[in-house]
């Protein structure tokens, strides 16, 4: 399937993509990534570093005539979220992407595709092989570990980049320069709990929540897509109040920044309502599928028998938990007041664990305002340490402050609207981007992000657009000749 994805054009990009698709690279398991890497600058006779947290660093000269020019720091990271299907086979640790083109899109066959932000890192492997694109002094910057911390871009060597701007290949609209971006912060509850015998006379269900379209915590959040951990616990609270249902275990979501797809649950109730139960669980999920319709048309909540657990949650525990996750925010807090449809606040409640004594629950909270998004973790940690949890914080990373008046803004809105006859749209988005974490770094460096258009990103349906590559491409090239003198 992969060779198709060689033919497509710009072949020197997608080339690029294939090569770097082919070596496995999840967060926080990039070893095999980062030696592609290094292989690769070295193939080319250039320059390549890494600093201690392993950030790549590729430097290529000037081409002849662009000495002038001040030098760039072409930047990507190396990471890919890891997300498949719950019945798809794949390991992410040993296996490449397996790619297939559908129209004018790439996609993957039911696993992300790592466009993010492996359309980046492919561009910027391209130029620096390119002999015929006419560049200045190029910083390749290839950072570690985006997805699950910033770990990457904010262990990054102190004074180690002698670049003037900065261009972040990892916005995922082909119409949009992106000036700003939100920050974010882990926000974790957990604690233990009494596990109790199941008493005699209950009978044992699956629930499983599957289906739902899922996607970028950050980009997508404002779409009111399901979220496989709130819908759980609804029908969860619905099963205690009504039925006493009882919770053995729950797994639902995976990532922090994956709105959670799927959530699984075991519980048990007393023999004599089995019947009732089933029809008012079932009554209630076709409510709840019916609201999601729109969003996630491929929504499917399976209620079944099943054998018996060994254990169930201290009831009180339980109590508790059903009512946090209930008042726990999940989506939107707040809309920014000087940005137009920008998100200002958002809390995502990634992944909930519950089993075997122990209650783990994993949120996401980001906000452009560092105020705001503190409010947002009092309030979290207001709820869950209501029922007792111990409630840390970690991962925190800075936003990054708009700056309407760049020089390599100006350089972008112009070449945008020559090349394509219309304005782009200059905004903040409200994922997180490393470019406000490397400008605590380099508070001087002037930086831009932009991309092609991605869509799903950190789901199964991520995929790129085939023209808005051919598109995006061009952009890149026509920047780098407009670089400014020095």
């Amino acid at each position: 399937m992969n060779s198709e994805i060689r033919l497509l054009k710009p072949t020197a990009l997608w080339n690029k993509f294939a090569d770097l698709n082919a070596v496995p690279r999840p967060s926080k398991k990039e070893e095999r990534v980062i030696a592609f890497m290094k292989d690769f600058g070295t193939s080319l006779g250039l320059t390549v570093e890494t600093d201690k947290i392993q950030n790549v660093l590729i430097k290529k000269p000037a081409t002849a005539g662009m000495e002038d020019r001040k030098t760039v720091v072409m930047q990507s990271h190396l990471d890919m979220v890891h997300q498949k299907n719950a019945d798809t086979i794949f390991d992410f640790e040993k296996q490449g992407i397996e790619m297939y083109v559908d129209g004018d899109w790439v996609s993957a066959k039911e696993t992300t595709l790592g466009a993010d932000n492996g359309i980046g890192v492919a561009t910027i492997m391209a130029i620096l092989e390119s002999t015929d694109i006419p560049h200045p002094a190029i910083e390749a910057l290839f950072t570690i570990d985006e997805e699950t911390g910033m770990t990457g871009a904010i262990e990054l060597q102190h004074n180690w980049l002698q670049g003037e701007i900065l261009l972040n290949l990892d916005t995922e609209e082909d119409d949009e320069i992106g000036v700003g971006c939100a920050g974010g912060i882990d926000v974790t509850a957990t604690r233990a709990y009494k596990e109790e015998e199941v008493p005699e006379g209950k009978k044992a269900y699956t629930i499983a929540v599957t289906g739902l379209t899922g996607g970028h915590s950050g980009m997508e959040i404002h779409k009111g897509l399901g979220n496989a951990n709130k819908i759980m616990n609804r029908l969860l609270f619905d099963g205690f109040e009504n039925f006493g249902l009882r919770i053995s275990e729950i797994q639902g979501g995976s990532l922090r920044n994956a709105i959670p797809r799927e959530s699984f649950a075991t519980v048990v109730i007393d023999a004599m309502h089995t019947e009732v139960f089933e029809y008012e669980l079932n009554e209630l999920s076709k409510v709840i599928m019916n609201e999601q319709s729109i969003t996630d048309p491929n929504l499917i909540i399976h209620i079944q028998p099943s054998s018996a657990p060994d254990k169930i949650m201290d009831l009180g525990v339980q109590e508790g938990l059903l009512n946090a996750l209930y008042a726990a925010h999940n989506g939107v807090y707040t809309m920014s007041a000087s940005i137009p449809d920008l998100v200002e606040t958002s809390n995502n409640i990634a992944k909930v664990t519950i089993g075997k004594g122990h209650i783990h629950i994993a949120c996401l909270t980001r906000s452009s305002v560092e105020s705001s998004k503190q409010d947002m973790v009092n309030m979290l940690r207001a709820t869950f340490q209501l029922i007792g949890c111990e409630v840390i914080t970690g991962g925190d990373y800075p936003g990054w402050a708009p700056n309407m008046d760049s020089p390599i803004l100006k350089v972008l809105d112009r070449l945008y609207e020559k090349l394509n006859g219309t304005k782009a749209h200059v905004a903040a988005c409200h994922a997180g981007l490393e470019c406000g974490i490397l400008g605590q770094h380099y508070p001087h460096m002037d930086m831009i992000s932009f991309g092609p258009t991605i869509l799903g990103a950190h789901s199964p349906d991520e995929r790129a657009s085939i023209s808005s590559v051919q598109k995006y491409w061009t952009f890149v090239k026509e920047i780098l000749r407009e670089i400014p003198v020095k």
